[in-house]
């Protein structure tokens, strides 16, 4: 559980999205509560209560700058996670 907090406070701080490992992040879609269909190399996560669906997939590893800001958002916009707001 430290270790999801940890993680998400990472996400939510904005300051090292580009070196985010992919693993982790597929923990954290998990953690969130997001079902992931696999489509090749796409990862796709839904949630019921949650309009968009996040189409993620590795480089190099590591997961997309742009895909770790559009989960930040999603964090966000929808209060899920360890947020303050939870």
């Amino acid at each position: 559980m430290a270790k999801f907090k940890k993680l998400i406070s990472q996400i939510l701080s904005g300051t090292s999205d580009a070196n985010i490992s992919f693993n982790k992040i597929r923990e954290i879609m998990e953690y969130l509560g997001f079902k992931e269909r696999i489509k090749g190399s796409h990862h796709i996560y839904s949630r019921n209560d949650i309009e968009e669906i996040l189409n993620i997939q590795p480089k190099y590893n590591k997961d997309k700058s742009y895909q770790v800001k559009q989960i930040r958002n999603i964090i966000l916009r929808y209060k899920i996670g360890d947020t303050p707001d939870e």
